[in-house]
C-alpha cells in the first residue's frame, strides 16, 4: 500500500461513515469498528477490514488493530469517533446512562488510544484525531452528563497532544456543532428530543456529516509538522 492505515471507531454510521467513505476515496486502507459490524460491511469499501467492537473492549480492539497492522502496516491516523449520546435532566437521569457515557465517550477513547500511542510515539509520527463537541466549550439544557464527557474529551485530547508533540505525534479535535447524525437515538424523553428537533428545524438542519469528513481530512493531510489542534464546524446560525 502507498498509504498508510487509518483506524475509525464507530463507522457505521453519522461522521465515522462520512470519514470511512472519503479516506477510502483517498486511498487510505482502513480498518473499521462498531458494533453494527453489519453497517460496516454494506459500505463495501476496498482495502478495509470491518469489525465488531464496543470501545469499552480494550482487548477486541487491540486484536482488531493487530490484524489489520498485520495486513496494511502501522497505524498512522486513530479518528476517535464512537460515542454515545443520552440527553436529559440530571435529576432524572439513571446511573445506568451515567456509565454508558463515561463508559464510551471517554473511558472508551482511552482504551483505543492507548493501543496505537506508543507505535506512534517510538516511530515519531502519527496522527490522534477525537471527535468532540461544541457541548465541551459551553452549557446546553439537558447535556450535563454527555457534555460532561465532551469536556473530559477536550481536556484529555489537550494533554495527550502536549505529551505527544516532543516525538512528533499530532493530537488534534474536530468539535462539531448541531450535526445530522442518530446520535439522538439513545435520548427516550419526547419532550427533549421534540425541543432539540425544534431547534435543529431553526438553523435549517444540522451540519452534514460530509461536510466533517471534509474537515477531517483537511486537518490530517496537512504535513506532519502542522498540527490543527482544534477545529470548530457549526450551521452558521448556530451561535453557541
Amino acid at each position: 500500500m502507498d498509504k498508510p492505515l487509518v483506524v475509525i471507531t464507530g463507522a457505521s454510521s453519522g461522521i465515522g461513515a462520512a470519514a470511512a467513505r472519503a479516506l477510502s476515496g483517498e486511498g487510505y486502507p482502513l480498518l473499521l469498528t462498531a458494533r453494527r459490524v453489519d453497517r460496516l460491511r454494506e459500505l463495501e469499501l476496498p482495502n478495509c477490514l470491518c469489525r465488531q467492537n464496543d470501545v469499552a473492549d480494550i482487548e477486541g480492539f487491540r486484536q482488531a488493530v493487530a490484524d489489520a497492522e498485520a495486513e496494511y502496516g502501522p497505524v498512522d491516523l486513530l479518528i476517535n469517533n464512537a460515542g454515545a449520546m443520552t440527553l436529559e435532566q440530571f435529576r432524572n437521569q439513571v446511573p445506568e446512562d451515567w456509565k454508558k457515557l463515561f463508559d464510551t465517550n471517554v473511558v472508551g477513547l482511552l482504551n483505543t488510544t492507548s493501543v496505537v500511542f506508543p507505535g506512534m510515539l517510538a516511530r515519531k509520527g502519527g496522527t490522534i484525531l477525537n471527535i468532540g463537541s461544541t457541548s465541551g466549550y459551553t452549557h446546553y439544557p439537558n447535556h450535563t452528563v454527555y457534555g460532561g464527557t465532551k469536556h473530559a474529551i477536550r481536556g484529555m485530547t489537550e494533554g495527550l497532544r502536549r505529551e505527544a508533540a516532543p516525538r512528533g505525534v499530532r493530537v488534534m479535535m474536530i468539535s462539531p456543532g448541531m450535526v445530522d447524525t442518530e446520535l439522538l437515538g439513545g435520548t427516550r424523553n419526547q419532550a427533549i428530543i421534540d425541543e432539540y428537533q425544534s431547534f435543529k428545524d431553526y438553523l435549517g438542519g444540522g451540519v452534514a456529516p460530509d461536510e466533517v469528513a471534509k474537515a477531517i481530512l483537511f486537518a490530517y493531510q496537512q504535513r506532519q509538522e502542522v498540527a490543527i489542534w482544534d477545529m470548530i464546524i457549526a450551521p452558521t446560525g448556530q451561535r453557541t
